[in-house]
């Protein structure tokens, strides 16, 4: 009995041992297949990060940045800010040193450039008018279901259709989100912002016009496109229109640049 009693006991313990060596043997391959494939995914990264250098030559090639054109531009208002200022305080400059010059023939020209600062948009203007202001759809309105989002937001024709309106009643003068329009101003939408002289604005848009009251409102409501505009103030569009009057506008002198930018011709190969 105790003989087979020996062989009993002795039979579990050399199953265990071929389970423990079993083991060590599963963990060992284990561990060298990590050890392997660890090996491998840093290969493989460092052949994409070298391959990403080659490619990029020194360029960002996260693309969506340059596609911001709103992120951007209005990374640039301090600069066009500062720009402006720079400007101001070289334009008062030259007036000191053209105020030491004399003579009768340098007065003249200086008189005939004083009475056309004013149709210019170069010198402060003050008077009687209106204020048009044009806003979007109230964000919070139900949008009957395939309406075209477009219809439902300022676009810049809406701008330059007033603008050209009350140009044509006779302004005087006319300011957009407080800048003076000349003569070369461009109304330009970036996204859903309209930029003037090189700044973002967002809606309501608002612009003043100096000029005889009557006559502006007449050309208002005879310009075909700024009607058109106005058949999209029900519902379900709701586009933004105010009109009123004013007998103390305050147009500020336009301070931008006043160089024209324009484009090149190239030779054909």
């Amino acid at each position: 009995m105790e003989g087979h009693l020996h062989k009993a006991a002795a039979a579990p313990s050399r199953r265990r041992r071929a389970q423990d060596w079993a083991r060590r043997r599963w963990r060992n391959r284990r561990s060298a297949g990590w050890r392997v494939n660890t090996l491998v995914a840093a290969g493989c990264a460092g052949l994409l990060a070298t391959t990403s250098m080659i490619n990029a030559r020194g360029t960002d090639l996260r693309s969506d940045r340059d596609t911001d054109l709103i992120g951007l531009v209005s990374q640039q208002r301090e600069r066009v800010e500062e720009m402006q200022s720079s400007l101001r305080q070289l334009q008062s400059d030259v007036d000191t040193l053209g105020a030491r010059v004399g003579g009768d023939k340098v007065d003249d020209v200086h008189e005939r450039l004083r009475q056309l600062e004013v149709p210019a948009g170069l010198s402060p203007l003050t008077g009687a008018g209106l204020i048009v202001t044009l806003d979007d759809a109230p964000r919070d309105s139900d949008l009957p279901e395939g309406l075209d989002p477009n219809l439902v937001v300022v676009h810049q024709q809406d701008i330059q259709a007033v603008v050209n309106a009350l140009w044509a009643g006779g302004a005087d003068g006319i300011s957009l989100q407080n800048q003076s329009v000349i003569s070369t101003t461009g109304i330009k939408c970036v996204g859903n912002t309209v930029v003037l002289q090189g700044v973002p604005y967002s809606p309501p848009y608002r612009v003043r016009a100096v000029g005889d009251p009557e006559r502006l409102y007449d050309a208002l409501n005879a310009s075909p496109e700024v009607l058109s505009y106005r058949q999209y103030e029900a519902e379900p569009y709701n586009l933004g229109w105010s009109l009123r009057r004013s007998t103390d506008l305050v147009l500020s002198a336009y301070s931008s640049s006043l160089d024209l930018s324009y484009v090149q011709p190239t030779e054909l190969p």
